[in-house]
């Protein structure tokens, strides 16, 4: 079985279509595994959650999917962030009630992966860049293997006492190939579908394979522009429209 995983879609259908092609382009997809913020910042958010759904996907909520049906306020959001997600609230159509369903935290039907957006400890909010939150992560994940995202950068981390902090953290490049092991817990971050923050403004995600054991992650590149003109014609905020060029 290839299960795509992606995570941090963010409205932006042109992305998340050239992700879906891209896997399916390999052969088929027996599954899509989601890990959260699948609305916000972009210009599509019904849309996105109507594609994933289609797909029968199994997803996690994230902290923008909370706050742009309000079971979550934006004060700790910055102004952009905030005004997309104020935006969001009124585009969702009949998706609200989807992601008001969405746990933040599950298990795939094989109970091998944990899925949460941010980090275990908490999973909403933390964002896994530091080994202080990356072994508090790991205390907690009860199966072999997690996927986050939250980051929007392609990351493992690997726990292990032989490690200096308990655990040992690496960046992910294109077409890398992860070994599952059977002897430590892991974590894997795919990247982000619709707004990478790694310099690299095309679309990250990742393919799961039952049979050789391995996650590997994908970069997309994708139309760009298209995202951005209907970003502007919605009025959302500039700096949100010019980052998806750079990467940032």
């Amino acid at each position: 079985m290839r299960i795509a995983i992606v995570s941090d879609v963010h409205a932006n259908l042109a992305a998340l279509e050239a992700v879906l092609r891209h896997a399916e382009a390999a052969g088929p997809i027996d599954g899509v595994w989601c890990l959260g913020d699948t609305v916000g910042y972009g210009p599509q958010p019904s849309q996105c959650v109507a594609r994933l759904r289609e797909a029968h996907v199994l997803a996690v909520a994230g902290n923008h999917d909370r706050a742009a049906t309000g079971m979550m306020g934006t004060e700790e959001f910055n102004a952009d962030a905030a005004t997309a997600a104020l935006w969001t609230r009124g585009h969702l159509e009949d998706a609200a009630a989807y992601l008001d369903a969405l746990p933040e935290v599950t298990q795939d039907p094989q109970r091998e992966f944990t899925l949460v957006h941010g980090t275990l400890r908490w999973p909403l909010w933390e964002y896994l860049y530091s080994y202080e939150a990356a072994r508090a992560h790991l205390d907690r994940q009860e199966t072999l293997f997690s996927l986050v995202g939250h980051t929007h950068v392609p990351t493992l981390v690997a726990g292990g006492a032989e490690f200096e902090h308990g655990c040992e953290m690496y960046y992910l490049e294109d077409g890398q190939s992860v070994p599952l092991p059977d002897d430590r817990k892991i974590v894997l971050n795919p990247g982000g579908v619709g707004q990478p923050r790694d310099g690299d403004p095309r679309a990250a995600y990742a393919i799961y394979d039952t049979e050789a054991r391995t996650v590997t992650v994908h970069r997309v590149e994708y139309d760009i522009g298209a995202t951005q003109a209907l970003m502007e014609a919605a009025g959302l905020p500039r700096r949100l429209i010019d980052r998806l060029a750079v990467g940032r």
